[in-house]
């Protein structure tokens, strides 16, 4: 793997000279790793002049595990715990003769910005701007296989529990199981805050589990995701407690699985990205949801959870093979409950086979 962290941070600084900078100084958590392979927490990463340098608060040998640092990598371990990467980065690369270096500005506060003008007053701070981010987009394959099997410990996690027994219990137990069978199946953890809402509760987005009880007749709808070796997987799933569903629960729950089908069907490379967020609006604006539908239908996942591409009405871009997003449209009633539906999946051309489904639970409306 230090061949591909080589090579991704070589492309970052050709992007950087081209631009009229020396150097690149990533300070992003996501980024480094990307650049870098797994580090301890707030490192920086100097990317140029003359050599990568690795910046850390403690020895990344000490973290065990698979995915350290790239081994081409220079490492220098501050010597006090309350020293800050960045900053010695920026006193090197004035040192090693840099006069124009490339920050991500979004990822920097203004008083550590003052600080990295203070300690190098020759250095000229370009903005990187999300260039790192960008590259992130389209993900090589073992990017994609470790997105595979994230995907793989959460259908798991979800199946096993759909096989226990659910009334009575509540949402925040359940969410506590789920979290613990991702674990089990190989995760590092989940890769989000694990939501289970039941009853009214039921098609929230993001709704912390809370000590409601699961009843029949209930919609039960649960949201997941895996974290393995840091890449993200999600899936959401909605059910129906102890019985068989009632009228109202069936149309909402196929309103929102024919607009969550359109999502998956326009993932192709070239569309932009508004048009697979058009073609889940226009289902659900004919069914009479258009004001419940959230800000965006779907996100990029990888290293980090909700990351570029956003599928929203505004977002400017087009999807490209090789790119994994999720579909998740969701509708709550209030005071009812609601339907979400959300799925992983990598865009492929046509010729390929089309979307690469990575979340595999049957989205089959089944009472438990």
């Amino acid at each position: 793997m230090s061949d591909v962290y080589a090579e991704r941070r070589a492309r970052l600084l050709e992007r950087c000279v081209a631009g009229g900078s020396d150097a690149a100084l990533v300070t992003g958590g996501a980024n480094v790793r990307y650049l870098a392979g797994r580090v301890p927490a707030g490192s920086a990463l100097l990317v140029g002049p003359g050599h990568d340098l690795l910046l850390c608060v403690a020895d990344p040998f000490d973290a065990g595990g698979d995915g350290r640092p790239a081994g081409d990598l220079r490492i220098f371990v501050l010597p006090s715990v309350e020293g800050d990467p960045a900053v010695a980065a920026a006193e090197r690369a004035e040192a090693a003769g840099a006069r124009a270096v490339a920050v991500e500005e979004h990822h920097l506060t203004v008083l550590r910005h003052r600080a990295l003008r203070s300690v190098a007053p020759g250095l000229r701070l370009d903005d990187l701007g999300p260039a790192v981010e960008q590259q992130r987009l389209v993900k090589d394959d073992e990017e994609i296989s470790c997105l595979r099997i994230a995907a793989e410990i959460a259908d798991q996690a979800l199946g096993e529990l759909l096989e226990s027994i659910l009334v009575g219990r509540t949402e925040r137990h359940l969410a506590l199981e789920l979290e613990r069978r991702l674990v089990d199946h190989g995760a590092t953890g989940a890769a989000f805050a694990t939501s289970v809402g039941t009853g009214p509760d039921s098609g929230l987005m993001g709704h912390v589990p809370c000590d409601r009880r699961v009843e029949e007749g209930d919609f039960l709808t649960v949201c997941l995701g895996a974290d393995y070796r840091g890449y993200h997987s999600e899936v959401a799933r909605t059910f129906v407690i102890g019985t068989s569903p009632s009228e109202w629960q069936i149309e909402l729950y196929e309103q929102v699985f024919a607009a969550q089908r359109a999502g998956r069907e326009a993932l192709v490379p070239g569309t932009p990205y508004r048009e697979v967020d058009r073609a889940v609006r226009r289902v659900l604006d004919a069914a009479g949801h258009a004001e419940r539908l959230g800000p965006w239908v779907g996100h990029g996942v990888g290293l980090e959870n909700g990351e570029d591409p956003r599928l929203a009405p505004s977002a400017m871009g087009k999807l490209d093979a090789c790119v994994p997003v999720t579909v998740d449209p969701g509708v709550h009633l209030p005071g009812r409950g609601g339907v979400r539906i959300d799925d992983t999946l990598v865009v492929r051309p046509e010729a390929d086979g089309g979307p690469e489904l990575l979340t595999i639970t049957t989205k089959e409306l089944l009472a438990l």
